[in-house]
């Protein structure tokens, strides 16, 4: 018998609010059946939410968890961390640290949910700071990207600890055996870029892991790289301009398949190709951005996120919880620091 997980959600952060969150949470439990969640938020908020769905079936493994603050999205991490300790995203950290949940997911705002999670649960032994890692599409696959926002600017050291992170995610999470590591680089020549970035390219260099040298933007989506490690300026310039161009190329294809006559005709007769690739590169299903480095396992949600997406960063927690993420970490730092 499967082992039961139980996850925190935040189930107030987010731009959609709490019906989302539920509706993830109930879908999902529907699919795994050991699987137990705390819906942690306001009660006067939850409970009517909850009530007016279908929870037949899995409402045993549904607990709610009061909390009476909410950290909004503008609001300064600082402020969050020491003005909302009974905020939904607190509370469902402090479960994590409490042993009473495997793992939280929250959609709220990042610069908060990154530095409460930091302070409540610390980092990793030889870990200094944690870092933002998601996956994106790319030919015959994804890409695995950190970091993506948590640290605008990282030393080689720092470089070399989120490669080691990225190759345990990839690897247990995705099942990528020996992961390709790629640097993001402005070339791929040896002399290219910084004093940081060619140091760390000698640090992993030296490592065991499999790395394959400096990458350029364009092989984030080639399929050649399976981690593309970065410091988390460039990281989330790289994933804002990414998605920038796919709601363009979006809008120019709907414009001009609806131009006139002929071009709908031709959308029409194009319909299941364009379906197809939509699939494919469907933000939603990339949904769950793990804070790696952490002593246990937060997923940070998109906040516009919606059930389906919602639902994915759920199963990403459960995933690295069933692959025991952070362990693999420390013991694969551990061999590349002996």
């Amino acid at each position: 018998m499967q082992e039961p997980v139980t996850i925190a959600l935040d189930v107030m952060g987010g731009d959609r609010g709490a019906e989302v969150c539920l509706l993830a949470a109930v879908s999902i439990l529907a699919k795994h059946p050991s699987l137990r969640l705390i819906l942690v938020g306001q009660p006067a908020v939850v409970e009517p939410a909850l009530e007016r769905l279908d929870t037949a079936g899995c409402s045993d493994r549904l607990a709610i968890e009061a909390a009476s603050q909410v950290v909004s999205m503008d609001e300064h991490p600082r402020d969050a961390l020491r003005k909302k300790k009974d905020s939904s995203m607190r509370v469902a950290i402090n479960l994590v640290r409490e042993n009473k949940a495997h793992a939280c997911v929250s959609a709220g705002n990042t610069g908060a949910l990154v530095a409460t999670a930091r302070f409540v649960l610390r980092t990793l032994p030889g870990i200094d700071r944690p870092a933002i890692m998601s996956a994106v599409p790319a030919v015959g696959g994804h890409t695995h990207m950190l970091d993506l926002g948590a640290n605008a600017q990282c030393t080689a050291e720092q470089l070399f600890q989120f490669a080691v992170m990225g190759s345990v995610v990839a690897a247990d999470v995705y099942g990528i055996a020996e992961p390709r590591i790629g640097l993001l680089n402005i070339g791929v020549e040896d002399m290219k870029g910084g004093e940081t970035i060619r140091a760390a390219a000698q640090r992993i260099g030296a490592s065991n892991l499999n790395y394959i040298g400096f990458v350029e933007g364009d092989d984030i989506f080639s399929g050649r790289v399976d981690v593309v490690v970065s410091d988390g300026f460039t990281g989330n310039v790289s994933l804002k301009t990414m998605e920038g161009v796919a709601h363009m190329i979006s809008k120019l294809m709907r414009d001009e398949f609806s131009r006139d006559a002929r071009a709908k005709l031709i959308g029409l007769l194009a319909k299941p190709v364009l379906r197809s690739v939509k699939a494919k590169l469907d933000p939603r299903l990339y949904n769950g951005a793990t804070l790696v480095g952490l002593n246990q396992i937060v997923i940070k949600s998109h906040g516009g996120a919606d059930e389906v997406a919602f639902e994915n960063a759920i199963r990403t927690a459960v995933l690295e919880v069933e692959k025991g993420v952070p362990t693999h970490i420390s013991s694969l730092l551990r061999e590349q620091t002996a």
